[in-house]
């Protein structure tokens, strides 16, 4: 059986091109996720779409985009779906894993997908080695930074509670509890968390 699969992205958009598509394609049933995007990790019908399907069904959509809009969660949700059993058919590229063209291009996509993560992994380690040779800091700046901090800390020390210090500075409770953690000579006992 060939089971649809529509996304759009607003509520207001109908999907009829992609029905009308989905139903010259012989597809049965037909599941239509509206208002969400393609990145959007929760995909309810598509779900159910996937619950419906037995194996050796095929989910159908009209372009790959309706499925995922990256290569890499592409590449995941296929993958997951091969794994039910399930084949995918997407109509606009011609690709169909229930062929062995099909099942070859997503192997060779995943291949260079994963070249791709390992490429960056590799020079984002180069990178930090380098700034830390170099003397510069590495990773996020921190939230409360050096000149910051006497302030907040005043503000503590005054009676000021933690939770009062977090809205009246606009910094993260967990910034405040790290720089006390650090700080020598304070411990957290000393202050009210409210």
């Amino acid at each position: 059986m060939k089971i649809g699969y529509i996304r759009t992205s607003t509520d207001d958009q109908s999907g009829a091109g992609q029905r009308d598509a989905l139903r010259a394609a012989g597809c049965e049933r037909i599941f239509h996720d509206k208002g969400v995007s393609g990145g959007a990790v929760s995909k309810p019908q598509l779900e159910h779409a996937l619950q419906a399907a037995s194996e050796g069904d095929a989910l159908v959509v009209t372009r790959l985009d309706r499925l995922a809009r990256s290569m890499k969660f592409l590449i995941e949700d296929v993958e997951r779906i091969g794994g039910l059993g399930i084949d995918f058919v997407s109509l606009r590229e011609a690709i169909d894993t229930t062929t062995p063209g099909g099942r070859l291009f997503f192997h060779i996509s995943a291949a260079f997908a994963e070249f791709k993560r390992d490429v960056i992994r590799q020079r984002t380690k180069e990178g930090m080695a380098a700034a830390k040779r170099a003397g510069r800091p590495v990773g996020r700046p921190p939230s409360i930074t050096d000149d910051r901090w006497p302030g907040i800390r005043q503000m503590l020390d005054g009676g000021m509670t933690i939770t009062a210090a977090v809205r009246t500075a606009g910094v993260p409770r967990q910034a405040i509890y790290r720089r006390l953690d650090t700080d020598a000579s304070t411990t957290l006992a000393g202050f009210s968390q409210r």
